[in-house]
């Protein structure tokens, strides 16, 4: 089975709010986005049902074993860490947390591997702490396109401001800019 293109956007604090900014502006995609939100199993669900009513693709919790399929999203569920094996195969996991969070945007970005026939880009959007970072830099090394959610639409600051720290970042935009950029490249 072929790697599809790929999106995986990391969030934490106001992520709800900037995804649903974000969805509403981006068509059925040539690719499958994966959503690492810092979360609590708690609220997982609810959180795929209000962003599945701004999104032009179906949104599900993600789960074990799933083949992601280009034109879907998939959500890390609340308290697991979520790695793709082979670019394709959703793996959760309750291992340690990584950056004081699980689901980590850290371990989801570092478990992919360079994409064949496809492409990947990376998403850092508003929250506190650095997560993200370092998933960043890997997917810049894979040949991944790397974009920053800017500070004025950020909630928090911190972790799109901790990825543009790292060099490896090619854009930071506004929620709107990045939603055209997505378009742009897997649309």
């Amino acid at each position: 089975m072929p790697t599809c293109n790929l999106v995986m956007i990391g969030s934490s604090t106001g992520g709800l709010v900037i995804l649903e900014e974000l969805f509403p502006r981006i068509p059925v995609l040539n690719a499958a986005v994966v959503i690492i939100q810092h979360i609590t199993p708690l609220i997982d669900q609810s959180f795929v049902t209000s962003l599945a009513r701004v999104s032009r693709m179906p949104i599900t919790l993600a789960q074990e074993g799933t083949n992601i399929q280009a034109g879907r999203v998939y959500l890390a569920p609340g308290g697991r860490h979520l790695t793709l094996v082979r670019n394709r195969v959703i793996h959760l996991n309750d291992s340690e947390k990584v950056n004081s969070v699980r689901p980590s945007i850290d371990v989801a970005m570092k478990s992919l591997s360079t994409p064949f026939g496809a492409k990947i880009a990376g998403v850092i959007l508003t929250g506190m702490g650095a997560d993200g970072a370092a998933g960043i830099i890997h997917i810049k090394q894979l040949g991944g396109t790397t974009i920053a959610q800017d500070q004025k639409t950020s909630i928090i600051y911190g972790m799109p401001k901790a990825a543009a720290e790292t060099g490896c970042i090619d854009y930071i935009f506004s929620t709107d800019r990045i939603a055209d950029k997505i378009k742009e490249m897997f649309g």
